[in-house]
């Protein structure tokens, strides 16, 4: 029986959607990876996206497809820090109110060393305090996080996002994350170490979310 010889002119078969997603996510975690290598060793403001290409081995329209502005290469996980206070309230335990869920997933941040509440190395703290543009990208996400964590308590209060007691209730929860993220960073800064920092912390945002308890203990409770 006479076989046929293949076309190579056909293109091989795309790979598998989940595949394609897997590769897409390892090439957008190696642009960061080597992002952030360049911005801690040269800072932020002198490091350009030809020279972040180069190290990833990409092309840099790569990497501006991946990331639309360099502040993302440095500050990758934007959507969890603006929407962290927000979920925390819409997740609100049964008879938990707002203050009281707030209080424990900040404690339990602290305990975890997270991140998204400012555990993020003195490194990195160096990289976003010595950049006008990250200082200033840092400051619009804690704007962010307020204005999505006013919609939550809208949603938990049956009240309109502008609602005054909406509004003041997010600005009081939102600046105490404000302030104490602010103090840990401040604290990585000077050099203390993070066991040392939770430590610190733990004790201060008791103090600082005390002061709430009078006017919001009992606001938007599930």
């Amino acid at each position: 029986m006479a076989t046929q010889t293949p076309d190579r002119s056909t293109p091989p078969p795309a790979p598998p959607a989940g595949l394609r997603e897997t590769k897409k996510q390892e090439t957008r975690q190696l642009i960061s990876d080597h992002a952030t290598r360049l911005f801690i060793a040269q800072g932020f403001e002198r490091t350009t996206i030809a020279e972040i290409a180069t190290a990833a081995r990409v092309a840099k329209k790569t990497v501006t497809n991946y990331f639309a502005r360099k502040e993302d290469l440095a500050l990758d996980h934007q959507d969890r820090f603006a929407a962290s206070l927000a979920d925390t309230v819409a997740r609100r335990a049964e008879g938990e109110s707002a203050l009281t869920a707030l209080r424990r997933a900040f404690a339990e941040d602290v305990a975890a060393r997270n991140p998204v509440a400012g555990f993020s190395g003195p490194e990195f703290a160096s990289m976003i305090a010595e950049s006008p543009t990250l200082t200033a990208c840092l400051r619009g996400l804690h704007d962010q996080r307020e204005h999505q964590l006013a919609g939550a308590l809208a949603d938990a209060t049956g009240a309109t996002p502008g609602d005054i007691t909406v509004q003041t209730a997010a600005g009081l929860l939102g600046s105490v994350h404000r302030v104490l993220f602010q103090r840990i960073q401040d604290l990585t800064l000077t050099g203390r170490a993070n066991d040392e920092i939770a430590r610190t912390i733990a004790a201060e945002a008791t103090q600082a979310f005390d002061l709430l308890e009078p006017a919001l203990a009992d606001y938007a409770r599930a």
